[in-house]
């Protein structure tokens, strides 16, 4: 937890302060690689992290993941040019990808299916402190502090987990002397770079149908061909395409995608729509997801203990779908006359349904492979919720971009931006101003809308989900004189 925590929090802290980075580094053509280069890093390496969990243990290689996150915080912490930040936020990114696959795999080895419900709602509730405080504590750090502590303030808490886990984590060591995959894991890391590369790019730097993006995704394809190829060969495969043959792991990559989709979506431009339409401050972003992230914590704890206490599960992915489908849907109906407690009431509707099918999902993926592949099907799980993430990203700011089109007003020699200050949309004349609000509204209607036919889909796949028992704690062999004391009629 305090793991995951220090990844959460990291990436909202950043966000907040790269204002004042820019100021202090210049270098502003090259902001998006910050984040991209962060979120390229993770995706590549989660699964790489699971598949060498598997194989050398657990938890040396939860500790590495965070001392490489560390490393990055204290290097990008000490750049000195936006060059050196963009190359030390990557490192953080391999630390991060190995923290969010081993986390949820470290659970899955501690923690039997049927008892794992309890800790449902602290996962929930980490997601929420680091969603609702990142923004907080980035927004008191740029202003007060500088922002290079906005990494630096990963080392106290970090070092807090890297001891605590070095001393009261017990895992049975493991050895293994299988060939690790190196050409599983450099095709799998090209057919990830390719395509959150072309997502990140299509629509903002380069046009969708351009060369560059069309060869990306074109490279995506020929990678992606070329590692499942190798994942049939390989002796250790580092995803191994026996756990696609499990129906729930597939129907499990379908919700999750569909729900990364919707987080990722809008934890972005629901704060947009709140700031600029409904006039919400922007110094304390972070609150304004309070209605959609505070029923996630609630609700995942809830849901968690009723499957710990009775084994069933399929009706929270089938509850969690429908709400998703129908809060998605209601978010795509507001305007500029929506007010925030209407805003409000739709976000909750989403924060539920995302409890009932985040960690759930995971749970069900978890407990339809074998302990083998464990590493390997939860770093699986996390790679299509980041993936779908990413590319939902992608889509949605093409169709905020194309809908705000011409409606933005040009500042002095930077061109338009789909985001200006508050105190700027004040000053504007009313008719630029209200055809600005309606371009915003207009693009949250469809990214929304979009949102609302792919959570539809997620709640297609938790129909045909199959509840298979929970597996609970393995049962300690009998001893052999005890069984032969026993009479067979007993």
């Amino acid at each position: 937890m305090l793991a995951m925590l220090l990844a959460m929090l990291d990436n909202a802290i950043v966000g907040t302060s790269m204002t004042t980075i820019v100021g202090d580094l210049g270098g502003l053509s090259h902001i998006s690689w910050v984040v991209t280069a962060y979120a390229l890093a993770t995706a590549a390496s989660t699964p790489v992290w699971g598949k060498l969990g598997d194989l050398f243990g657990r938890k040396h290689l939860f500790l590495a993941s965070i001392g490489v996150f560390l490393l990055g915080s204290v290097l990008s912490g000490a750049s000195q040019s936006m060059t050196q930040l963009i190359s030390f936020r990557a490192i953080q990114g391999l630390g991060a990808g190995g923290i969010s696959a081993l986390a949820i795999t470290l659970i899955g080895a501690l923690v039997p299916p049927r008892e794992r419900g309890r800790y449902q709602g602290m996962t929930a509730a980490v997601m929420a402190i680091g969603t609702i405080g990142g923004p907080l504590v980035g927004g008191f750090v740029a202003d007060h502090i500088g922002w290079r502590w906005a990494f630096y303030i990963n080392i106290p808490l970090g070092l807090l987990a890297l001891v605590w886990c070095t001393v009261m984590l017990k895992l049975p060591a493991i050895r293994s002397k299988a060939r690790i995959d190196w050409l599983g894991i450099v095709l799998m890391t090209t057919t990830i770079t390719a395509i959150v590369l072309a997502a990140t790019w299509a629509g903002t730097q380069y046009a969708w149908g351009s060369w560059q993006i069309l060869s990306l995704f074109a490279l995506t394809a020929v990678a992606l061909a070329g590692f499942i190829a190798s994942q049939k060969r390989a002796s250790e495969p580092l995803l191994p395409l026996r756990v696609f043959s499990e129906r729930n792991f597939v129907l499990s990559v379908v919700m999750i995608f569909a729900a990364g989709v919707v987080m990722f979506g809008a934890t972005l431009y629901l704060p947009l729509f709140q700031q600029s339409v409904q006039g919400a401050s922007a110094t304390n972003s972070g609150l304004l997801l309070m209605p959609m992230m505070i029923p996630v914590a609630l609700v995942s704890n809830i849901a968690g203990k009723y499957m710990s206490r009775t084994g069933k599960y399929k009706i929270f992915p089938i509850l969690g779908g429908a709400l998703l489908t129908v809060g998605t849907g209601l978010l795509a109906t507001m305007d500029t006359d929506t007010s925030r407690v209407v805003a409000g009431i739709y976000m909750a509707l989403v924060g539920i349904g995302l409890g009932f099918m985040l960690q759930m999902t995971t749970t069900i993926a978890q407990n339809s492979v074998e302990m083998r592949d464990m590493g390997a099907a939860s770093a699986g799980v996390m790679l299509f919720r980041t993936v779908g993430g990413s590319l939902g990203t992608a889509v949605f700011g093409s169709l905020f971009t194309h809908a705000t089109a011409g409606r933005v007003p040009v500042s002095s020699g930077s061109g338009e931006s789909t985001k200006i200050s508050a105190s700027a949309l004040a000053k504007l004349p009313a008719q630029a101003r209200d055809a600005y609000l309606d371009g915003v509204a207009t693009g949250t209607q469809h990214i929304f809308l979009l949102a609302a036919c792919l959570c539809a889909a997620g709640f297609v796949a938790a129909l045909f989900v199959k509840e298979i028992p929970l597996r609970g704690k393995p049962m300690p062999p009998k001893p052999v004189a005890e069984e032969a004391a026993v009479p067979r009629s007993a």
